[in-house]
């Protein structure tokens, strides 16, 4: 049964409203609705102090409006999905008046917080886009991971190729040559002019490449066959927002790969190679993909006998299950 039907006991109601009853728990309520944040975000964004947010973030979690998440030495915290009161406070939410100067003024210092990611974010790209094969090195070699995506993905042509957060252009060399249709789209422009470097070495001239956002890439609905998120979901702030922009451009019958590191516990990734996430449990990614209507299927690369202390890599892959009227129906994943 989901939330949204789901009743919850009078008891654990009564005190969701009470803990949502009060205004920077509802200020709270209405960011963490937007975003995944973290306390000392949260502290920027409403101006108060660390002790005083973490215990409304504390009262609200406690009533299930909110989820924690501990990863590493970070917590994040967003809205509750699944809990039976997650949608009283969904309703209640979308009754708010958006042009309330508070709630306004929220809303402009997370977007500041938003904008200061994204240029951190950039400012890594530029500074590491010469030497992207270098810092692939940590984990475990390139050419296993490959070898099992290709496997997993399967010969034969692919139809429409669409590679979200296209880096270098590793995954188009891969594949674009099976695609009667390729576009690769990255933030960054020093790392595109370095993909479009490697599409001209590979003759791959029927490659579009796009600068645009994964949280709104620059494609079109329903139009890809094959859809990539390769290594680049580990830098996001919100990864299953990127997720779904990724399965809106899938076609029916189409698939969705996500290639990200597995769970790992090396903090120094966050600020040496600006890591939001220290990888992915396969739960995580795969109950995002059948919460979406996808068969998913998952597996793990981990470091072998002379490899050290590599980290491990984990694959996923989801298929649309809606029906192709136009072609013959794909291969469902076994």
């Amino acid at each position: 049964m989901s939330s949204k039907n789901a009743h919850a006991p009078f008891p654990v109601l009564l005190a969701a409203l009470e803990a949502a009853g009060e205004e920077t728990r509802l200020r709270l309520l209405a960011l963490l609705a937007q975003a995944e944040l973290t306390v000392s975000e949260l502290v920027a964004i409403l101006g108060q102090s660390q002790p005083r947010v973490s215990r409304h973030l504390r009262l609200l979690v406690e009533a299930g409006l909110v989820e924690r998440r501990r990863e590493g030495a970070w917590a994040f915290f967003r809205l509750a999905e699944r809990a039976a009161v997650a949608a009283v406070a969904r309703a209640a939410l979308e009754r708010l008046d958006p042009a309330d100067a508070a709630l306004a003024a929220d809303r402009a210092r997370l977007d500041e917080t938003r904008a200061a990611r994204a240029e951190a974010a950039a400012r890594y790209f530029a500074a590491h886009a010469a030497d992207w094969d270098r810092l692939r090195g940590l984990h475990v070699p390139d050419d296993r991971v490959e070898a099992a995506l290709a496997e997993m993905i399967g010969p034969g042509r692919i139809g429409a190729l669409l590679d979200l957060g296209a880096g270098a252009g590793r995954m188009l060399e891969l594949f674009a040559g099976r695609a009667t249709r390729a576009v690769g789209v990255d933030q960054s422009p020093a790392m595109l002019a370095l993909a479009r470097a490697a599409m001209e070495r590979s003759g791959l001239r029927h490659v579009q490449l796009r600068q645009g956002d994964l949280y709104a890439p620059p494609v079109e609905a329903e139009a890809f066959d094959l859809v990539i998120l390769h290594q680049v979901l580990h830098y996001l702030h919100d990864p299953v927002r990127a997720l779904r922009e990724a399965m809106r451009a899938l076609r029916p019958g189409g698939r969705l790969v996500v290639v990200d590191l597995s769970p790992h516990e090396n903090e120094s990734l966050r600020e040496d190679h600006a890591h939001r996430r220290l990888g992915f449990a396969r739960e995580d990614i795969e109950g995002a993909m059948i919460a979406a209507g996808l068969a998913a299927a998952h597996r793990e690369i981990a470091p072998i006998r002379g490899e050290g202390k590599k980290l491990a890599v984990s694959i996923w892959i989801g298929q649309d299950r809606r029906i192709v009227s136009d072609e013959a129906p794909r291969r469902e994943i076994a």
